[in-house]
């Protein structure tokens, strides 16, 4: 089962298929485990293909225009600018409509333009898990990285979140500069990578949503000081 993405109807109903059911590959027409989905204003749609594992080492972004046609594809598994490691999210979004990909196991966010040619590299935003770009060019990052102040004996521990620091980062889509940190609130020892805001989104007056798949829930952040 999976390997697909689906375009949906309000109702439910299926409207387009991308992929074919219960078949891996990293062809045109198949995902290894696609983990996100982004759609440009022309409908062209982007998916981020290459959760970890899977069976083709893939790592990669798929581009298909709004009736489902193949465009072209780019990245493979690797350190280099312009590949990935994990895509574990995928955003269109700011002022230019750029791409914003959540290179996780890479430690990184990487931006491209809807043709796949590499603007930016930004470590700064960690292990990303998660990625949102509002209209205004602020981004919205579920992520994690090393506390520099862990004086434990043990060692960073992913599993038990042993010398890590996981929240929301927020920043500029402009230029990659972190403007605001927002911690996550629960015990994650169910969490392995990451933030727990494995998915994300914010609304016109910057409040966030977070998909929390420590706690199995939604939560929600309100910006203090805005109507």
């Amino acid at each position: 089962m999976g390997q697909e993405v689906l375009e949906l109807s309000p109702s439910g109903k299926v409207l387009m298929t991308l992929g074919k059911e219960g078949v891996s590959g990293n062809g045109p027409d198949t995902f290894d485990r696609p983990a996100g989905v982004a759609v440009a204003p022309n409908g062209d749609v982007f998916v981020a293909d290459g959760h970890t594992p899977n069976a083709h080492n893939s790592s990669r972004i798929v581009k298909f225009d709004k009736t489902g046609r193949f465009i072209k594809a780019w990245g493979h598994t690797g350190l280099e600018p312009g590949n990935f490691n994990e895509p574990h999210d995928i955003c269109i979004g700011g002022s230019q409509n750029r791409i914003y990909v959540a290179d996780r196991r890479n430690k990184r966010i990487q931006v491209f333009d809807q043709d796949g040619t590499l603007v930016a590299v930004w470590p700064q935003f960690g292990e990303v898990n998660s990625i949102f770009v509002s209209k205004d060019d602020i981004v919205y990052a579920g992520t994690a990285y090393p506390d520099p102040n862990y004086k434990g004996t043990e060692p960073v521990d992913p599993l038990k979140g042993k010398g890590l620091i996981r929240g929301i980062i927020v920043g500029s889509a402009k230029d990659g500069s972190l403007k605001a940190f927002v911690p996550d609130p629960v015990d994650l020892t169910t969490i392995v990578r990451g933030s727990s805001a494995s998915g994300i989104a914010a609304d016109d007056h910057g409040n966030i949503y977070a998909a929390d798949v420590g706690a199995h829930n939604l939560r929600k952040y309100v910006l203090q000081g805005r109507p």
